[in-house]
């Protein structure tokens, strides 16, 4: 890891100033400096993303998909450096750190497999006399300029799951990062340098928010794809004009755990779910709803499993409990806890909150109008509740502003149906937890958590638009 980093405009590096201080989230030391983008620097950054168009587009598939390997392979040899990297600037256990290393290469890999099969189809136009002799075929072409806002809690690989589809469609982008955690995207623009991608094809601007409204309302950008909290999602898109708007925001999930399912597997997982990265995930497991004849027995093993946790130093191995992202969004967390105590909750274990560490905590009998359970947490906690029948459960999930994702513990086939006709979720995940994803599915949600969805091929077709060829057939 560099001690400065400059931003990246029209593929080259600038470092007008260093006016943006990155702290190591647990020690809270400084451990580097970045250029800050102004409005000037932004708007020619468009300019040069609007004169790249015609150079990206003209890119073959074969050219896109060997611009995505070489950055696959320099992940590889730059593994350690990226995953120790995120550890310090989002207080990510290394262990997890790696992980997303590891799911930053598969997202480049999967799309630079896409890259060369974005198809489009023969149509069969003769479908009465006046079409007779008529041809159709349909291709994808690159929507042109593109503008990313990347959040806080993954770095890395929600900022690769805007840029590397982007790459594979032929469309040159803008990426703004969040300013707490920007190095990830700079050393992504640092791989992205060392390729042929036609000058001015893409820009990563740390900047200020209220520099960042050019990168909603440019009419030159043809799509925004923003990942973050739902209250600024929608404030961008009622800004965004005639663009194209793909929203990921966030979630407060639901996972139920039925009587027939293994319920040491069950807590095993929603440990994960819960817990992983200091709960700061939008589809982190937030509410638990267990079925009231196992509710006594499950209790019992997840608060002995939550308590087994190691919480300190994320550059430990053992450590699985980091920090938050920042001393205020504990205190929320923690504030939010005692709400819920003083509402008539139940701590059963946790609910203690230390600068920016906040313990691993359960607790029941919520209200379920608390912000702990209706809103989104983004944090180590998690709340339980027992339900009678089944059909109780999907109800309760659904009640929620949220719909992400949602997880089902059974083994019984006709409730997995159930489940995923009735849940109001982007995804339904059976036997596991809402927080599981692998990186080519589709995954979004509905209501308050977003509109349209990721996953690279998903990715490329809301980056691309489809354009029609009708052939009339003469002299027969």
């Amino acid at each position: 890891m560099y001690q400065t980093y400059g931003f990246y405009l029209g593929n080259q590096q600038k470092q007008p100033n260093l006016d943006l201080e990155v702290l190591d989230k647990y020690s809270g030391q400084l451990i580097a400096k970045v250029a800050l983008a102004g409005n000037d620097d932004i708007l020619q950054a468009i300019e040069l993303a609007d004169a790249a168009t015609a150079k990206m587009q003209a890119l073959k598939p074969f050219q896109r998909q060997e611009i995505l390997n070489h950055c696959v392979r320099r992940f590889q040899d730059r593994f350690d450096e990226l995953a120790k990297s995120l550890c310090a600037e989002a207080g990510k256990p290394i262990r997890d750190a790696r992980a997303e290393v590891s799911r930053l290469i598969d997202t480049f890999r999967i799309a630079a497999e896409e890259s060369v099969r974005i198809h489009g189809e023969v149509l069969n136009l003769e479908i009465s006399a006046r079409a007779a002799g008529y041809h159709g075929m349909t291709r994808r072409f690159p929507i042109g300029p593109c503008s990313f806002i990347s959040p806080f809690n993954f770095p890395l690989n929600l900022a690769a799951h805007k840029i590397a589809p982007a790459i594979a469609a032929g469309c040159p982008f803008l990426l703004k990062p969040a300013s707490r955690t920007p190095i990830g995207a700079l050393q992504i623009g640092q791989v992205l340098a060392e390729t042929d991608l036609p000058a001015g094809a893409f820009s990563i601007l740390p900047c200020h928010r209220d520099a960042a409204e050019l990168f909603t309302t440019d009419d030159r950008l043809k799509l925004l794809s923003f990942t973050g909290s739902p209250a600024v999602g929608w404030d961008l898109k009622a800004k965004a004009g005639k663009k194209k708007v793909v929203l990921e925001l966030g979630g407060n999930a639901a996972c139920i755990v039925d009587q027939d399912a293994n319920l040491e597997d069950a807590a095993n997982r929603i440990i994960i779910g819960a817990f992983y990265q200091s709960g700061q995930s939008c589809i982190g497991v937030q509410r638990i709803l267990i079925q009231q004849d196992v509710y006594d027995s499950f209790r019992t093993i997840l608060v002995e499993k939550t308590k087994a946790l190691k919480m300190g130093d994320p550059k430990d191995e053992s450590t699985f409990i980091g920090p938050v992202i920042s001393w205020p969004e504990a205190e929320r967390l923690k504030a939010w806890i005692d709400s819920a105590v003083t509402a008539g909750g139940r701590i059963l274990c946790g609910g203690q909150q230390t600068g920016v560490m906040v313990e691993a905590t359960l607790l029941e009998n919520v209200p379920p109008t608390e912000k702990i359970c209706a809103a989104e947490a983004f944090g180590p906690v998690a709340v339980l509740s027992p339900f009678d029948s089944f059909e109780d459960a999907l109800h309760e999930a659904n009640d929620s502003a949220f719909g992400l994702q949602a997880g089902v513990f059974t083994n019984d086939l006709q409730k997995m149906l159930l489940a995923w006709e009735t849940l109001e979720v982007g995804g339904v995940v059976i036997n596991d937890i809402p927080s599981w994803r692998v990186d080519h599915m589709p995954y979004g949600g509905v209501k308050d958590s977003g509109l349209g969805r990721e996953g690279i091929r998903y990715a490329i077709e809301d980056m691309t638009e489809v354009r029609l060829l009708v052939i009339r057939q003469t002299g027969r």
